[in-house]
C-alpha cells in the first residue's frame, strides 16, 4: 500500500487538472450520447414504429423492448448506488468512504438515465402534458406506473439533498482553492452556511441515510418496480414474490460493478492509490460476489419451479428462456465471476484491480442482458394470447442500441463535467484517512503541494 499522506491537493486534483486523456474521454462520450440524440430524433420525426415497438401482435414482437429493460437496469444501479453509500454512513463502513460519493453521484447520474428513457419510450414528449398532466386526476392517478414515478422522484430528492448536504462542507472549506467562474454555484450550494451547522448536518445525513436503507427493500427496488411485474398472473415469466428480491440482488451487484469501475477510472486517472487503496476493492469485489450468489441462487429458484413439473404457460416460457443464447450468455458470465471471486478468497494473489474491473464489466453486461430479455420474454409468452397467430419475435433496432451506448455517454458525461466542478472526494474522507494512519495537521498542510498526474 502507498505510504503516501492523504491531502486536499488530493481532492483538488480532478478540478485543476484536465489531461488530453480527459478530452478524448469527453469526445468520446459526446459522440456516442450525440448518435443516440440523432436516433431519437428520427424516431420522433417517424413515430416510435421505427423501433418496431408500436406494434404488438402478428405483425410485431413486443411494446417494450431495449428502453424499459435498460430502464430498469439504471434504475438498479442508481439505487444500490446510494444504498451502498447510506450504509457507509449508517453503518460505520468507514473503509468505504472513500468512494461514497462515487456512489451518490452514480445515483443521480444513473436516476437522470432512467427519468430520460421514460420520455424516449413515450414516443411524443408532448404526451407528458396533453395525456399525462391532462388526464392525470382521471385516471392516470390509479395507474400502478405513477408508483413507480413518485418513488424514483423521491429517491432523486433524497440522494440530491443528502449530497448537497455534504458538499456544504467541503466547498466552505476549500472555496479559495476552487476555480472562480463556478462561484455562483458554490455561493448556491454554501448559502447561509456556518460551521455551527456541521454537528446539525451530521444528523440529518445519519436519518436520510436509515430513510433510504428503510426504502430500498420496501419501495424501491426492492418493491414498487418489481412489484410493476409480479403483481401480473397474465404473465408467468414475471409473476410471483420472488421478483422483489430479485430485482434487489441486480440492483446491488450492478451498483457495486459501477463503483469499481468509478473508483477504478479516477484512481488511475488522479493517482489515488493512496486513498483508494487495494483493500477497497478487495472489500467492492467480496460484496460483489456474494449478491452475485444471491442473484444466482434466486434464478435458480425459478429455473426449479419453471421446469419441474410446471404449469404449462410458465414452462413454456422458461423453456424459451433457457434455450436463448441471452439468457445463457448472462447466466455464464455471473457465473464465472462469482468463481473469480471465490478463488480469489482462496488464493488472495489472484486479486488485482483490473481483474476486478473486468469483473465489473462481466456483471454490467450480465445483470443488462437478463433485464431485457426479463422484459422481452414476460410479454412475447403471455398466458393467454392475445392473437390468433403467433405474435412476431422482437428484434431489438439499431436505435434502441444507440440508446444503451447513449445513456451511458450521458452519464460519463456527467461524470467528467461534475468532477471539475465538485470535489467528488470528501474531505472527512481524507481526515479519516490520516486520523487512522496517525497524521497530525501539521503533517498535512506540509503536504499540499502541487499534485502529480498519472
Amino acid at each position: 500500500m502507498s505510504t503516501k499522506s492523504p491531502t486536499e491537493a488530493d481532492v483538488l486534483r480532478p478540478i485543476r487538472q484536465t489531461s488530453t486523456i480527459y478530452y478524448v474521454l469527453l469526445a468520446i462520450a459526446g459522440l456516442a450520447f450525440g448518435l443516440f440524440l440523432l436516433g431519437w430524433a428520427y424516431q420522433l420525426a417517424e413515430g416510435l414504429v421505427v423501433t418496431g415497438l408500436g406494434d404488438w401482435g402478428t405483425g410485431g414482437g413486443v411494446t417494450w423492448g431495449i428502453y424499459i429493460g435498460a430502464f430498469i437496469w439504471w434504475v438498479g444501479i442508481a439505487h444500490g448506488g446510494i444504498i451502498l453509500s447510506a450504509a457507509v454512513r449508517l453503518l460505520g463502513m468507514d473503509r468505504y468512504m472513500p468512494i461514497a460519493r462515487l456512489a451518490e453521484l452514480l445515483t443521480i447520474g444513473a436516476l437522470s438515465a432512467a427519468a430520460f428513457y421514460i420520455v424516449v419510450h413515450l414516443g411524443r414528449p408532448d404526451r407528458m402534458v396533453t395525456s399525462i398532466a391532462g388526464h392525470y386526476h382521471i385516471t392516470v392517478h390509479a395507474s400502478p406506473l405513477v408508483w413507480d414515478v413518485t418513488v424514483i422522484t423521491a429517491y432523486f430528492v433524497l440522494t440530491a439533498t443528502y449530497l448537497a448536504l455534504t458538499l456544504r462542507y467541503d466547498i466552505s472549506r476549500l472555496q479559495s482553492d476552487l476555480p472562480d467562474r463556478f462561484n455562483p454555484i458554490y455561493n448556491m450550494l454554501t448559502i447561509g452556511y456556518t460551521e455551527r451547522e456541521d454537528e446539525v448536518v451530521q444528523r440529518m445525513v445519519w436519518w436520510i441515510a436509515l430513510a433510504i436503507i428503510i426504502m430500498a427493500p420496501l419501495l424501491l427496488h426492492g418493491g414498487v418496480i418489481p412489484w410493476l411485474f409480479s403483481v401480473l398472473p397474465t404473465m408467468p415469466r414475471w409473476f410471483g414474490g420472488v421478483q422483489g428480491p430479485q430485482f434487489l440482488t441486480i440492483a446491488l451487484t450492478s451498483a457495486i460493478s459501477g463503483v469499481i469501475l468509478l473508483a477504478s477510472a479516477f484512481r488511475r486517472a488522479y493517482d489515488w492509490d493512496h486513498i483508494i487503496t487495494d483493500d477497497i476493492f478487495r472489500g467492492l469485489t467480496l460484496w460483489l460476489g456474494f449478491f452475485s450468489l444471491l442473484f444466482l441462487w434466486l434464478q435458480l429458484q425459478q429455473i426449479l419451479t419453471g421446469t419441474f413439473s410446471p404449469p404449462t404457460d410458465l414452462g413454456h416460457v422458461w423453456a424459451a428462456s433457457l434455450g436463448s443464447p441471452i439468457y445463457l450468455t448472462s447466466m455464464t458470465l455471473v457465473s464465472l465471476t462469482l468463481a473469480y471471486i471465490f478463488a480469489q478468497t482462496i488464493r488472495p494473489a489472484l486479486f488485482t484491480r483490473r481483474r476486478a474491473a473486468i469483473a465489473a464489466v462481466a456483471i454490467l453486461l450480465g445483470t443488462i442482458l437478463e433485464k431485457v430479455l426479463f422484459v422481452v420474454e414476460g410479454l412475447e409468452y403471455p398466458a393467454f394470447e392475445i392473437y390468433a397467430a403467433t405474435p412476431g419475435h422482437y428484434i431489438p433496432s439499431l436505435i434502441e442500441f444507440a440508446s444503451l451506448t447513449g445513456t451511458i455517454g450521458m452519464v460519463s458525461l456527467f461524470f467528467l463535467l461534475v468532477a471539475k466542478v465538485i470535489p467528488v472526494l470528501e474531505l472527512h474522507a481524507i481526515d479519516h484517512l490520516r486520523l487512522e494512519r496517525g497524521e497530525d495537521d501539521e503533517h498535512r498542510e506540509s503536504g499540499t503541494g502541487s499534485p502529480t498526474h498519472d
